[in-house]
């Protein structure tokens, strides 16, 4: 078993420090859905089965014909004429060991047909290349019962993706440019006792150049708010003014010229992160007013549960602020005087984690659930994270197709530029619209190219009409579309592929922050946008 763990480690050594060991665990439990091995299709499951997902399954009722072994590299000519899920089957499993793979030779209509309920048991659903009929009937489905739907696809030089899921909540959102949680405006006891134990003025010169600078900042504010009547400095003025306060505290040589402290110097830089007001983020004093937070059932999922014991904590123990979160920043410090002060923010952490512990005890004990049912690992990243909470939460595809409840001020505003992404999304639609007249997508055989560009115009103006969109569609785009003729590049087919399993990742692993909720890509000048539709 050790073994097994080592060689696991060593294998997925890159992405454990992005996701962590929870996050591979979540990956390896978790079972994809693919419906169609088109180029798109399998390029997803590649950069899903590479990092070790648990299991996946392929539905596709087609048969290969020469253009998909043109454009996929996961089918073969021996594999003409074959079911297309069973030949793309063979050659992914073939990429990773550790993955299970099953494929179904039906069509996604049929099997809604026969067995809606069999797609309930999926961690994910991806559609790619599905009609407009399939994706609403599937995203019906889908949606009542709460599985996270992805919709792809590639056309041309455009790729497309939405996202449909009632309500996804992460933990772990990984922002890029996180605020340190040093608490030096409301230090907690043990902090105030840590900082007291300095005496600046009395140190020697070894021990004054290696004194961390959270230290020297805490020190100096001290000073300050006896001189200010106990407020931190606010405004630019006043921040330079005490920057120049720190730097009067580095040490003399005999000359009188300043000694080269660069943990001063790293104390001077520091000044705004260390005078950031501790409070709570407006997204969560909105999730603390939530239905979900103040209402726990049996039912409440353990994200709203351990929500509410937060709330709980800073209602109570928290006097007001959140969890500390546990962790400083590098800084020039000897090892020692670093560690002891790591530690004082990593004790209060894990005793704030065991408080709010409690609270998720008697909260899931008031609605008869065992304590153990939400983990104490799980609490711990919980607390860790509380600043970074979020909560994506798509509106339905029905609802996007819908006239009373489409979005028609985003469609409007995103069309205030005639070349922007949103004029891509009206074409998709239109050549839906196409297909279900026509059975076919425009442009598929060259002999017709030139009459299905007034069949597409017909398609493209009755969509602007029936939605009420006061818009034009440049005759370009239909030109554009036509010449398609819904042929699948495989370069962007490929880069759709990355871009639909980092989502899928996101969604799985519960990590990092999925889009809301449409995606547009345009490779014929290298664009993106995303869009609430």
């Amino acid at each position: 078993m050790a073994a097994t763990k080592a060689s696991k480690e060593q294998k997925y050594d890159r992405q454990l420090r992005l996701w962590g060991d929870h996050g591979q665990e979540a990956l390896e439990n978790a079972h994809v859905c693919l419906i169609n091995a088109t180029a798109s299709g399998t390029e997803i499951l590649k950069n899903l089965v590479l990092p070790g997902i648990g299991a996946f399954t392929i539905i596709d009722g087609h048969k290969v014909t020469g253009e998909d072994v043109g454009n996929n590299f996961f089918l073969s000519n021996n594999s003409i004429g074959k079911n297309r899920a069973q030949a793309a089957t063979e050659l992914l499993q073939e990429l990773n060991s550790d993955v299970s793979s099953n494929f179904v030779e039906e069509s996604p209509d049929k099997l809604l047909d026969n067995d809606p309920e069999f797609f309930h048991r999926f961690s994910l659903v991806i559609g790619v290349s599905l009609p407009e009929s399939t994706s609403l009937r599937l995203g019906s489905v889908l949606w009542s019962a709460n599985v996270p739907f992805l919709v792809c696809r590639t056309y041309g030089l455009i790729g497309y993706m939405r996202l449909a899921v009632r309500e996804h909540t992460v933990v772990e959102s990984h922002p890029d440019n996180a605020l340190e949680d040093l608490r030096l405006d409301q230090p907690f006891e043990e902090l105030k006792t840590h900082i007291q134990a300095y005496d600046l003025d009395s140190m020697g010169k070894k021990d004054h150049s290696h004194t961390p600078w959270i230290i020297i900042v805490a020190k100096h504010l001290e000073k300050w708010l006896a001189e200010h009547n106990c407020q931190p400095p606010k405004n630019y003025k006043e921040k330079e003014a005490f920057r120049q306060l720190i730097r009067e505290g580095i040490l003399k040589k005999e000359n009188g010229v300043s000694e080269d402290e660069e943990n001063f110097e790293e104390a001077v830089k520091n000044v705004n992160t260390a005078l950031n007001p501790t409070k709570i983020p407006s997204a969560m004093e909105d999730f603390f007013n939530c239905e979900q937070c103040n209402n726990i059932t049996s039912q409440t999922a353990p994200f709203w549960v351990m929500l509410r014991a937060v709330r709980d904590f800073v209602q109570k123990e928290g006097g007001g602020s959140l969890p500390v979160r546990g962790s400083i920043p590098d800084m020039i410090a000897d090892s020692q005087k670093f560690i002891n002060l790591q530690n004082v923010y990593r004790d209060k952490s894990m005793q704030d984690a065991a408080l709010v512990s409690k609270h998720v005890e008697s909260l899931l004990q008031s609605v008869g659930k065992p304590p153990e049912s939400i983990a104490e690992q799980d609490i711990k990243q919980f607390c860790k994270n509380a600043a970074f909470l979020r909560v994506v939460r798509c509106r339905s595809l029905a609802e996007e197709y819908s006239m009373e409840t489409f979005n028609k001020d985003e469609i409007t505003s995103g069309m205030d530029s005639p070349d922007s992404e949103m004029v891509l999304y009206l074409m998709l639609r239109s050549v839906d619209r196409f297909y279900q007249q026509h059975s076919r997508y425009p442009g598929v055989y060259n002999y017709q190219v030139e009459e299905d560009i007034s069949k597409l115009k017909l398609c493209v103006n009755s969509l602007l009409q029936e939605y009420s969109l006061n818009v034009n569609v440049k005759d370009d785009y239909v030109h554009e579309f036509c010449r398609y003729g819904s042929a699948e590049p495989h370069t962007v087919a490929s880069f759709m592929g990355g871009s639909a399993a980092q989502e899928a990742i996101k969604l799985i692993t519960h990590q990092f922050v999925p889009f809301n909720n449409t995606f547009i890509y345009n490779a014929m000048v290298q664009t993106s946008a995303t869009f609430q539709l």
